[in-house]
């Protein structure tokens, strides 16, 4: 290339990276609030106790909202409180001789908490104050869910500088999946003893948290090391998109996924973010109640992340075709 022509070759450069930043702000933003511009229950899981036809009269009137809840039916107050700590339901309004009443637990969302008491006072008749029990209360040092919420960036971020780290470095094979599985499970310690025994904003068992912690940390990291032993630089990207970009914005940890745009909040949960804040809001509040599927969620990231890492970087180089070795020169 001549001096006359590397001005121009580095100007075009420059044009694309001007143009190419704008549309990824606009993308960055629009991934992040439309779904909080869009927030509304949409099948949210609640239940409805008491006589069947004062029951019936309640699913009705909630019935109104259409498509915004998912009625499941129990006989009394002790069944409806028993599916809000497995965390099959949200809530519960119960229908007593003395009126109705609200079950909540703040501790599965807090924002789903209000938005019931909010429903089902305004269904009272004037006056008429509704009872409210927070049967799973949210903890005392997250009484919000901020903490909960604003943990799984720092997280992403980890797991990210994990996996790039053990790429860039050149770490393969064996090396490569322990240098992935020790980094995950100190970084589940630390997140541990910050976010339980220092912040208090997790009071379930200190060992399963931190377990869950660093599996989410092992899942993402994980994906960036086997995407870009698949694909290179590239795959830094895919994954950066997946669990950082989308994994975030769309795993419901601020609200709940049922209140997300219809279809995003189940994307989310197929991603590391949002399956592991999901596990950890159970084994922090509910003693592992309904953790099953997003430990598995993580689980199937990590084994493909590391299964891809470990082997994917021999296969290629198997496949690679041999260079034959130049000939010596005689005489």
């Amino acid at each position: 290339m001549s001096a006359a022509t590397a001005p121009s070759a580095a100007g075009r450069r420059t044009l694309a990276v001007l143009a190419l930043i704008p549309v990824v702000a606009a993308l960055a933003l629009a991934v992040f609030a439309w779904p909080a511009a869009r927030i509304a229950p949409r099948d949210l899981p609640i239940g409805v106790a008491g006589p069947a036809a004062a029951a019936d009269a309640v699913e009705r009137q909630l019935g109104r909202h259409e498509g915004a809840f998912e009625i499941h039916r129990y006989e009394d107050a002790e069944a409806a409180r028993t599916a809000i700590e497995d965390r099959d339901v949200y809530g519960a309004v119960v229908v007593t001789p003395r009126g109705t009443e609200l079950l909540t637990a703040s501790a599965g969302s807090p924002v789903v908490a209000g938005l019931l008491r909010e429903a089902v006072a305004a269904q009272a008749p004037a006056g008429t104050p509704v009872p409210v029990t927070d049967v799973v209360a949210a903890p005392a040092g997250d009484p919000r869910g901020a903490v909960l919420g604003a943990s799984l960036l720092p997280l992403a971020i980890v797991g990210a500088a994990t996996g790039a780290a053990t790429v860039l470095l050149g770490l393969r094979g064996v090396r490569a999946v322990v240098t992935l599985v020790g980094a995950a499970a100190l970084a589940g310690l630390v997140g541990a003893a910050l976010a339980d025994s220092w912040l208090g904003a997790l009071t379930g068992d200190w060992w399963a948290e931190a377990g869950v912690l660093g599996l989410t940390v092992l899942a993402i990291g994980s994906a960036f090391a086997g995407f870009a032993t698949l694909l290179g630089k590239a795959g830094f990207g895919l994954a950066a998109t997946l669990t950082i970009l989308l994994g975030n914005a769309f795993s419901g940890m601020s609200s709940a996924p049922q209140l997300l745009p219809t279809g995003v909040g189940a994307l989310g949960q197929w991603l590391p973010p949002g399956a592991g804040g999901s596990a950890l809001r159970s084994v922090s509040a509910f003693d592992g109640a309904a953790a099953g599927g997003p430990l598995l969620v993580l689980s199937l990231w990590a084994v493909a992340g590391l299964t891809v890492t470990a082997f994917g970087a021999r296969r290629r180089a198997e496949a690679a075709p041999a260079t034959e070795p130049a000939p010596v020169p005689v005489g």
